[in-house]
C-alpha cells in the first residue's frame, strides 16, 4: 500500500497543511459542519484507500480550518467487520503520518458497561482493552513508521487528555472516562461478553478505534480517543441494541463533542 501516494494526492488537492486531524464516528457525521471547509475528497479517489461501501458513514476526507486552524476531517472509517485486514484499516493514519499529521482525535459510538454511564454521556478514553484478535502490525514492520516493539502504556496521551479535561470544564461538559473494550462485530455482544468485559475493567464497549490507536501509537502520532454512549450494553440494565435509544442519544453526545473538540483544537498547542 503506497501511503506516501495517497499523501501526496492530497497535497495536490488542496493548500490545507493541517497538524491535527479529526476521525468522525457512528452518530457524528455531521459535526463537519463545524469547520470552514476548503476542499472535500471522496475516499473513492485518494489513491490506494480502501474501498468503502459503508451507509452509515460519508467516507470523505475534507480539509479546512476550525477555530483558525488547519484541520482534517476523515468523515467516516474502515471497520474490520466490513471485511477488511486490520492493515486496511490503519490505511488512514499511515497516510496521515505522511501528511504531516501530529495529533489525531478519534470519535466512536459505544455502549455503557459502567452503570454510572447512561446514554448521551460523553467518554474520554483512558485505555483499552483488546483481547486475542489480529494486530494491524502483524506480518513485516514497517521500518518507514516505528520498531517492531514498542510502549503503549500512553497510547492515549497524557498531555491530550488533560487539555480535553480542561477544555470540557470551560464548556461546561461532564466528560467521563473509561476504559474501551474493543470487539471486532458487526453483531452486538452477548451478555456473557459483556460480563467479561466488566470483569477486564472495561466501562465501554465498541467496533472500532483500537486498530488506528495502536497504528498511531506505533508511528508517534499523539492520540485522544472520544466516545459518546449511545446505548446501554447487553445485558445491563435491561440494556442492548435500541434504536429508539440509540436515535435519542446520538443528538445529545454529538453537541458536546462538537463544542468539546472545538475548544480543543483552539487551545492546542
Amino acid at each position: 500500500m503506497s501511503y506516501y501516494e495517497a499523501s501526496e494526492f492530497l497535497k495536490t488537492k488542496t493548500n490545507i497543511r493541517p497538524k491535527t486531524a479529526v476521525v468522525l464516528g457512528s452518530g457524528l457525521s455531521e459535526l463537519i459542519d463545524m469547520a470552514e471547509v476548503d476542499t472535500i475528497i471522496p475516499y473513492s479517489e485518494i489513491p490506494g484507500f480502501p474501498e468503502l461501501n459503508n451507509t452509515y458513514h460519508k467516507c470523505r476526507s475534507v480539509f479546512g480550518k476550525l477555530s483558525g486552524k488547519d484541520i482534517l476531517i476523515m468523515q467516516g472509517r474502515i471497520h474490520y467487520y466490513e471485511g477488511f485486514s486490520m492493515q486496511e484499516l490503519v490505511f488512514p493514519i499511515r497516510m496521515m503520518k505522511y501528511l504531516g499529521i501530529e495529533t489525531v482525535i478519534l470519535t466512536n459510538a459505544s455502549g455503557a458497561i459502567n452503570t454510572d454511564f447512561v446514554p448521551g454521556d460523553l467518554v474520554m478514553i483512558e485505555d483499552h482493552i483488546k483481547l486475542g484478535f489480529d494486530s494491524p502490525l502483524r506480518g513485516k514492520n514497517p521500518d518507514e513508521f516505528g520498531e517492531r516493539f514498542f510502549d503503549m502504556s500512553n497510547a492515549y496521551t497524557s498531555g491530550l487528555k488533560e487539555l480535553a479535561l480542561s477544555a470540557a470544564e470551560k464548556e461546561n461538559i461532564n466528560l467521563k472516562t473509561g476504559v474501551y473494550g474493543y470487539m471486532t462485530g458487526p453483531q452486538f455482544e452477548t451478555p456473557a461478553e459483556i460480563r467479561m468485559l466488566r470483569i477486564a475493567g472495561a466501562d465501554i464497549v465498541g467496533m472500532s478505534t483500537v486498530p488506528e490507536v495502536i497504528a498511531a501509537c506505533h508511528c508517534g502520532i499523539k492520540v485522544l480517543g472520544l466516545s459518546g454512549v449511545s446505548n446501554m450494553a447487553a445485558g445491563i440494565e435491561n440494556g442492548g441494541f435500541n434504536t429508539e435509544v440509540i436515535e435519542n442519544a446520538e443528538p445529545v453526545f454529538s453537541d458536546k463533542v462538537k463544542r468539546l473538540i472545538e475548544r480543543i483544537i483552539c487551545d492546542i498547542n
